[in-house]
């Protein structure tokens, strides 16, 4: 059952300065964007940390490093160091998955405001402790990092629960790009991480990020509410808009009991689910183990590596964006049918960067070997156009769709902890160039032969289990935008 949070609403008033002509809309927008480039900050700061907090070849070139301080391993010898950090980066990803299905819940009865404000500040405090864990034990710092994991999972499931409460259905597709904050916090974090370690060596970086996301939360504290209603600046006009417009549906989704049942058995979500497992396979393989193979094959200095390692993501952004636009434009101008562009898109987003990161140990070039990582990260976005956006395809009432990422999240996001535990099983040498190629070749089959099951089982057309919304009369941007693939299908109205 999904609930809306319910709290004393405000006086509603009319815009009277500057400050309340920015509508609620936008500034939810902001944080959502905002808090989603925080959170990956401090998810992916311990991978190109962690190069600095072991390693003695290219980690810094600061004129103080024999100062900074290192890991402490417990006595661990050469050939245990590689599964350590494995450990410690697929450490995170263990509760993330786990907390998947709790943050829906959580958000349930607390509401998104203090589920993903509460994670958030946890996962800050976390950070600012990282440096003093790394003196103890690097067990503590695993411990820490599971922490973070689990607090950071809660995340996504608390703010696709408040989308349905704040933004009409004609804007949900360009507000749901401000998920895509979590590009530019992976961007940002390791050419900034980079030259911090420089300059002043690895603690700093877990402080820098642990402050960010501490002052996000003040930030979110203030200006976050989980409805329309409570939101003390909001307008008579916007709250008329925004209840004409999502009024119905939040309400009917009240009393919808989630159909979990058909969701396991049904082959289009687990679809879904495995082949997104594949692409977070590939991806991971590029954010957690991507510093490391260039700092061991590359022998880039730490601040080269950063920025090297950020780029590809900070051009995913526009990539994202870009594939987004071609997608809705394919289907506005009824050239493709909306399962065929979810197809093309999803082998768009790991076909080609299967093959392309398969090749990456057999190329001796710098040059083609970087073009060729940038060109896959960059493709991987492509899935936001595809199998993501298939979530909803499936189950468009609220409730639904977040019960079916949650059910796919927790399929998917196993990848994420798998992934660097492979590499670490895998490459116990992290200069042998023939063990990484084996990762690389693995990557690139899990991600063409998810992609297959996709292919075979994939469809957009809406499941018999989902309880659809009754036609509006107003003709809204996504009926023009994504026309049903079978005329004769029809809405039906939810039962009571």
């Amino acid at each position: 059952m999904y609930s809306a949070p319910t709290k004393q609403p405000h006086p509603i008033k009319n815009r009277t300065s500057f400050r309340d002509k920015i509508p609620a809309r936008l500034v939810l927008y902001f944080l959502s964007w905002s808090g989603f480039l925080v959170s990956f900050m401090m998810r992916n700061d311990m991978n190109i940390a962690l190069v600095a907090m072991i390693s003695n070849s290219n980690a810094t070139e600061s004129l103080n490093n024999e100062h900074t301080p290192k890991l402490n391993l417990g006595g661990a010898s050469d050939d245990q160091i590689s599964g350590i950090k494995s450990w410690i980066i697929g450490s995170f990803f263990w509760c993330y998955v786990l907390s998947q299905v709790v943050g829906g819940i959580a958000t349930e009865a607390l509401g998104t405001k203090s589920v993903f404000g509460w994670s958030q500040l946890a996962t800050a405090l976390c950070s600012l402790l990282m440096p003093l864990a790394a003196e103890v034990h690097y067990a503590v710092v695993i411990a820490l990092r599971s922490i973070q994991g689990f607090a950071s999972g809660l995340t996504w499931p608390a703010m696709y629960a408040i989308v349905g409460y704040w933004i009409p259905l004609a804007e949900r597709s360009r507000f749901m790009s401000s998920f895509q904050g979590f590009s530019i916090g992976i961007g940002l974090t390791y050419p900034l991480c980079g030259f911090i370690i420089t300059k002043f060596g690895w603690p700093p970086v877990f402080y820098t990020t642990g402050l960010l996301g501490v002052s996000w939360c003040l930030l979110w504290y203030t200006l976050a509410f989980n409805t329309p209603r409570e939101h003390p600046r909001i307008t008579k006009e916007e709250l008329n808009y925004i209840e004409l417009n999502v009024g119905e549906e939040v309400l009917n989704s009240v009393t919808m009991k989630v159909p979990w049942r058909q969701i396991f058995l049904s082959l289009p979500v687990w679809a879904i689910g495995i082949t997104t497992f594949g692409r977070i396979f590939v991806h991971y393989v590029f954010i957690t183990s991507g510093p490391t193979f260039m700092d061991s094959i590359l022998k880039f200095k730490v601040s080269t590596n950063g920025i090297v390692s950020g780029l590809p993501f900070l051009g995913s952004y526009v990539s994202a964006v870009l594939f987004c636009y071609i997608a809705d434009k394919l289907l506005l101008h009824k050239i493709m049918t909306l399962t065929n562009v979810r197809k093309v898109f999803t082998a768009l987003s790991q076909v080609v960067p299967g093959l392309l990161i398969a090749a990456l140990g057999y190329i001796d070039n710098i040059g083609v070997l970087l073009t060729f990582w940038f060109i896959a990260v960059m493709l991987i976005t492509a899935s936001y156009a595809g199998a993501m956006a298939n979530i909803i395809d499936l189950a468009p009432n609220y409730g639904h769709s977040g019960a079916v990422l949650a059910f796919c999240q927790t399929i998917h996001m196993s990848a994420s902890f798998i992934s660097p535990l492979t590499v670490g099983y895998i490459v116990t040498d992290e200069k042998s160039i023939s063990q990484w190629r084996i990762i690389f070749v693995i990557s690139g089959i899990i991600a063409v032969a998810t992609y297959i099951f996709y292919q075979f089982f994939a469809t957009a057309e809406i499941q018999p289990w989902n309880a659809l919304r009754p036609i509006n009369n107003q003709e809204d941007e996504e009926a023009k935008m994504v026309p049903r693939e079978k005329a004769e299908k029809k809405y039906i109205p939810k039962s009571t």
